[in-house]
């Protein structure tokens, strides 16, 4: 999903919520997102009235979830199990979902806050995603400590080009 606006996925939640008895096929993504939203019974009433939500704010300050943010992490990190990027996400993914006794649903719950986390600080910092920190705090999850070698972040790809031409 890409070029989107906050009101672009809560429609496409909210579409597919519709859909669910439809006699049509989903796409992947929409039965993966079905699937979250059936883990998310109390998100129903704000789907089935998407348009009293398209501007709705939801703050921590408030003790509120973004329920659309919520369901975007899910789709984010099962996106990044499913092509196992960064590398070993799904097999921490997979102790978790053990642990929790096959429930991928609370297996992501506990790797949801190392990625909130994660996206909190880039965003506070003004910087990329540090993919090692993040991967820290996922195997952290698992009982590991950090990787032996550290990871090129998706940001310093170009920034690496660069200093290997000067020298």
């Amino acid at each position: 999903m890409y070029d989107v606006n906050t009101h672009d996925v809560r429609r496409f939640f909210a579409q597919v919520w519709q859909l669910r008895f439809a006699p049509v096929q989903l796409d992947a993504l929409q039965t993966r997102a079905l699937r979250i939203i059936q883990a998310h019974p109390e998100y129903s009433p704000i789907l089935e009235n998407i348009e009293q939500y398209l501007d709705h704010n939801w703050t921590p300050e408030q003790g509120q979830t973004n329920p659309f943010l919520h369901m975007s992490m899910h789709l984010s990190i099962q996106e990044q199990v499913g092509i196992d990027q960064p590398f070993g996400i799904r097999a921490i993914h997979a102790q978790l979902c053990a642990k929790h006794n096959d429930d991928w649903h609370a297996a992501e719950h506990e790797m949801m806050d190392a990625l909130a986390e994660t996206l909190w600080e880039a965003q506070r910092f003004g910087r990329g995603l540090d993919v090692n920190n993040y991967m820290t705090k996922l195997r952290k999850l698992v009982n590991l400590g950090a990787e032996d070698e550290a990871r090129l972040n998706p940001h310093e790809v170009g920034l690496s080009d660069k200093i290997s031409m000067r020298e």
